[in-house]
């Protein structure tokens, strides 16, 4: 651990990451000398995943066409016929939008699959739509990688269409032929997304899933992928649906409070939305939530798409509460992207261009105050009103801020105070709604749980 006059004395000029859309990666640091490794400490697929910042979530599938959330298992597969479904359409609105991945429902609870497996006849293969020989995931993922998006594929552990479920055994061994065919046949997956979903079978009986096989089996065909669900192992639920991180939220949990995916515990979701100051395991928060009510398509919801604002604060408590924001957009039963879903993304786009479009040249100097605490300062050239402060740790070396707050010095020479706040982590937005003119900004680090290095921090204005 290096000590606070070591950290004074590697501190230089602050660098940021950007808080636009697409995010540049967090690698403007000088580099320190190295740190005894006392916390946990991401992965590199861990740091890819958190730099994606947004990605898009895509719910397709035979529950489009009979206009449900859930299936039941017994859909014809007749019915999914999507008349001009175009996967390229799905990833260019991505891309114009500023997410960075992809992630498709190759299979949801009902069963039926959008790839020509093996496994079952419930899928695209026994459809109308190609004749039998179409691939939705094949689509999909061609896609995302022509337009320079990263891929990750959701297969739902509930089965409610496999006459195997709930022998646990036999259907174990079912679900990981179904995953060993999507992470060998479709190139590199950035993440893999499961769910702790458990109801019945056809049969009436629930399952023992594997979880310990099923991640090794993952590990194993797909090594640089993330795996997601509430239990991880590499990336967590944020507790809810919502599209709100927790406040504080620590990429660090400990293991042993959630144990798999679908556990119930008192602990449960606090540790999801908040994880553990002290925890043992870099674990990450994903907040997932849909444009919509419901995550598959509906006509009906078509005048209820999310407005900008709330996806604003969507973006503001999850990407700037140190969680990655994953947003749900259904394709219809044409196979695309609704207009009305499409104009709420790029408007969405737009509004986070605007609010970030003008940074502030500032230069950081920091040093150990007479009380203990570290401070960055940066003068402005001249008096000027700030609107949002992105704050950021350098996470490769752990998460360490426990409470901070921002400074502004006016012009008679008055220290006010801007914004305070608990964790930092890969990014903390702070929006200032009653900005003042100022002539200097300070970040002071007011508690840690390890001797931090100095942050990034940027600063935007409406003009």
């Amino acid at each position: 651990m290096i000590s606070r006059r070591e950290f004074a004395r590697l501190a230089g000029a602050l660098a940021v990451t950007a808080a636009a859309p697409v995010a540049a990666p967090v690698a403007a640091f000088a580099a320190p000398k190295p740190r005894a490794r006392v916390r946990p400490r991401p992965t590199p697929s861990q740091l890819a995943w958190q730099r994606d910042e947004f990605a898009l979530f895509l719910h397709f599938g035979v529950n489009t066409f009979t206009d449900r959330e859930w299936g039941e298992g017994t859909e014809d597969p007749a019915i999914f016929n999507p008349s001009a479904l175009d996967a390229r359409q799905w990833a260019r609105v991505a891309r114009d939008a500023g997410a960075r991945c992809l992630i498709l429902t190759a299979k949801h609870h009902d069963g039926f699959c959008l790839w020509p497996t093996l496994t079952t006849r419930h899928s695209v293969a026994s459809s109308p739509w190609k004749d039998g020989r179409g691939d939705v995931v094949r689509e999909c993922v061609d896609a995302a990688r022509e337009y320079g998006l990263r891929v990750g594929l959701y297969c739902s552990p509930w089965d409610r269409n496999a006459p195997v479920y709930g022998d646990s055994p036999r259907y174990n061994d079912f679900y990981i032929a179904q995953l060993s065919e999507l992470l060998t046949q479709y190139g590199e997956i950035a993440e893999v997304w499961f769910d702790g979903a458990n109801g019945e079978g056809p049969n009436g009986r629930k399952q023992i899933y594997d979880w310990p096989r099923i991640w090794g089996v993952v590990r194993r065909l797909q090594p640089n992928a993330v795996m997601f669900s509430d239990a991880g192992p590499d990336v967590r639920w944020i507790g809810n649906e919502t599209g709100s991180a927790g406040d504080p939220n620590w990429s660090v949990v400990n293991p042993a409070i959630v144990t798999a995916p679908g556990v119930d515990g008192p602990e449960i979701i606090r540790s999801l939305q908040h994880g553990d100051r002290d925890g043992t395991v870099w674990r990450p928060g994903e907040t997932d939530v849909s444009i919509r009510p419901g995550w598959f398509y509906h006509a009906a919801e078509d005048a209820k798409v999310k407005s900008v604002d709330a996806l604003m604060r969507i973006w503001f408590q999850s990407v700037g509460r140190n969680s990655k924001l994953l947003l749900n957009v259904p394709p219809n039963r044409d196979g695309l992207l609704a207009e009305a879903d499409v104009r709420q993304l790029l408007a969405f786009r737009a509004a986070r261009d605007e609010l970030f479009a003008h940074e502030l040249s500032l230069k950081w100097r920091w040093r150990e105050r007479s009380d203990g605490r570290l401070v960055g300062d940066a003068p402005l050239p001249t008096p000027t009103t700030a609107n949002v402060v992105r704050l950021a740790e350098r996470i490769e070396e752990g998460q360490c801020v426990a409470r901070f707050h921002l400074e502004g010095e006016t012009a008679d020479g008055t220290w006010r105070v801007l914004a305070a706040g608990q964790t930092i982590g890969y990014c903390k937005l702070e929006q200032l709604h009653s900005p003042l003119s100022v002539r200097q900004l300070r970040v002071v680090i007011e508690e840690t749980v390890e001797s931090p290095l100095p942050l990034m921090v940027r600063a935007y204005t409406t003009s």
